[in-house]
């Protein structure tokens, strides 16, 4: 069966902007942790001068063995290093305080875009992307499949499409890619989205014939032809279903459909014969 004339598209919001913005900000951070572990360095280093010159005044009571001048030199050079020391100091708390109120502003910023963006297509899109890259996503295939299945349960149609279409990319060859495929166009049939729950169904009735979710693959697009008001596909679908799979509940349920639609047609055939 080729569920043909339909197409499925995708809009995804890129995650490129965001990615940029946090990157920003962490080489923000960055050159404030730098700055922080420079001045971290430079204290003992004023510390140190600190006690040199307060050993060098104390012994001035002792120049006795010294020249005046050789002591007056001393000193200067130490009054010199220490003043060089801080103000190596106060360039680094300036350029700290710089940067931390650059990284306030740019935060700020940052939250208020985010902030005009939600309620609007491209933030639902850009939140998304967000919960998904913070997702858990275990290494086993099953595993992961499971943790797509269980967003679509609660609802969260839009994250589980991203997690069925990720494992889709890392395990197109494996068993249950039939099921993500499924899956995926459950989302779409959950949001009466038929064209694009075709689309999904007809990889698994083409692709993954073997699959458990073949027979409601068949099913479902049944409803979704009914839905498009193509009728005669959609009884295609219900028969080809009952012919594939007959010992299937999708079967079952298929023959119990096939039943009403042959009634609705006497019905109204005979209903034509008494209007003439």
């Amino acid at each position: 069966m080729c569920l043909s004339g339909l197409g499925a598209s995708a809009c995804f919001y890129p995650a490129s902007r965001g990615r940029e913005l946090e990157d920003r900000t962490a080489r923000q951070e960055q050159e404030i942790k730098d700055l922080e572990q420079k001045l971290a360095a430079t204290l003992p280093k004023i510390d140190e001068k600190i006690a040199e010159v307060t050993k060098a005044l104390e012994g001035l009571d002792r120049a006795t063995r010294q020249s005046d001048a050789s002591v007056g030199v001393r000193l200067q050079r130490n009054i010199e290093d220490l003043g060089n020391l801080r103000g190596q100091v106060e360039t680094y708390l300036f350029k700290i305080a710089e940067l931390e109120k650059a990284t306030k502003k740019f935060e700020e910023n940052t939250d208020q875009k985010f902030g005009d963006l939600q309620g609007t297509d491209a933030g639902k899109a850009a939140s998304t992307r967000r919960r998904f890259e913070e997702l858990h996503k275990p290494a086993d295939p099953k595993l992961y499949l499971a943790v797509a299945d269980a967003k679509a349960r609660d609802g969260d149609y839009a994250l589980s499409r991203m997690i069925y279409e990720d494992f889709l990319r890392k395990y197109p060859k494996d068993a249950l890619a039939g099921d993500a495929h499924f899956g995926r166009g459950e989302t779409f049939y959950n949001e009466d989205k038929c064209r694009e729950a075709l689309a999904e169904y007809g990889k698994v009735i083409q692709d993954y014939a073997k699959s458990s979710t073949a027979p409601n693959a068949y099913l479902h697009s049944a409803d979704c032809f009914g839905k498009l008001k193509m009728g005669s596909d959609a009884r295609l679908a219900l028969e080809e279903l009952v012919k594939s799979y007959p010992r299937s509940e999708a079967a079952r349920q298929a023959k119990a459909r096939l039943t009403e639609l042959d009634k609705s047609k006497r019905t109204g055939t005979s209903t034509k014969k008494v209007k003439k």
